[in-house]
């Protein structure tokens, strides 16, 4: 006779892994008078999902499989969204490079299940943070601080009038100003080496996508004198002319007044 295979296919999976968690807690707290996780708790999404908070601290995994369960048994419930956030954070919070890529992943798959809460914004504002508090300082690879830029934009473009939009507003600037000093210092090394036509790219590219960069006198600067020591006089005055105008406190201007004097006794019939 052949025998029948088992309908795995009929099997309701939310209740399955209720039964996998029990027996997960069961055989951890043998030795014990009695097991946290009761038929009263397995039942109730609020009980469960209290169950996974008193782990957060002092177990994080065991919070997880307990939050996991609120959202497998009771998906479109209040709790279930408060999980994954729970479950996202529990990640974020620990902090190492491993657990930020899954506490992203866990606030990306938020938005897609939740894309209507009203944590949406705080779920994208953490993926930014996930990318900003692991990026380098300038002088090392961007990558990150990149991705931190285009994060943080999509909470202001998605959603404009929350706290989070605020707050993203500000971690843009910091984003733009190191970025921006990390490009400073590279057109800086090739002014300094004499590769006057990288430094001038370098610096023109500063100027158009770091418009706020808060040392934009040194870019002004050295964009100049590279195209003076390039033996571009004339692209040079303009450039020079703007960090006496618009930074005449910076220490810079002096130095700028300098060169135009130079230029002037050099071309007597130059219009400045």
């Amino acid at each position: 006779m052949k025998a029948k295979s088992f309908p795995f296919n009929k099997i309701n999976f939310s209740v399955f892994g209720l039964i996998l968690l029990f027996l997960i807690l069961f055989f951890e707290g043998c030795g014990k008078k009695e097991t946290e996780l009761t038929p009263e708790i397995a039942s109730s999404d609020e009980a469960l999902f209290k169950l996974g908070q008193q782990y957060l601290k002092k177990d994080p995994e065991k919070a997880r499989l307990y939050f996991r369960q609120v959202i497998d048994s009771f998906p479109k419930s209040f709790f279930a969204q408060r999980a994954k956030l729970a479950i996202a954070d529990s990640y974020f919070e620990k902090g190492d490079e491993g657990s930020m890529i899954l506490a992203a992943a866990e606030y990306r798959e938020f938005i897609s299940l939740y894309p209507y809460s009203p944590s949406a914004a705080y779920a994208q504002y953490r993926i930014a943070m996930t990318y900003f508090l692991k990026a380098y300082k300038p002088g090392r690879d961007q990558t990150k601080t990149w991705q931190a830029l285009t994060e943080f934009k999509k909470v202001v473009s998605l959603y404009p009038e929350s706290q989070e939009a605020k707050e993203a507003q500000q971690k843009i600037k910091q984003c733009e100003e190191r970025l921006a000093e990390h490009n400073f210092g590279i057109a800086h090394f090739y002014y300094k080496v004499y590769a006057f036509k990288a430094s001038v790219e370098r610096f023109q590219e500063i100027i158009t996508t770091f418009p706020n960069y808060s040392k934009m006198d040194r870019v002004y600067f050295y964009l100049a004198d590279s195209y003076y020591k390039w033996g571009k006089i004339d692209e040079s005055i303009p450039y020079f002319s703007k960090v006496i105008s618009d930074y005449p406190q910076s220490s810079l201007a002096k130095k700028a007044q300098e060169r135009l004097k130079e230029i002037k006794q050099a071309k007597p019939g130059q219009k400045f």
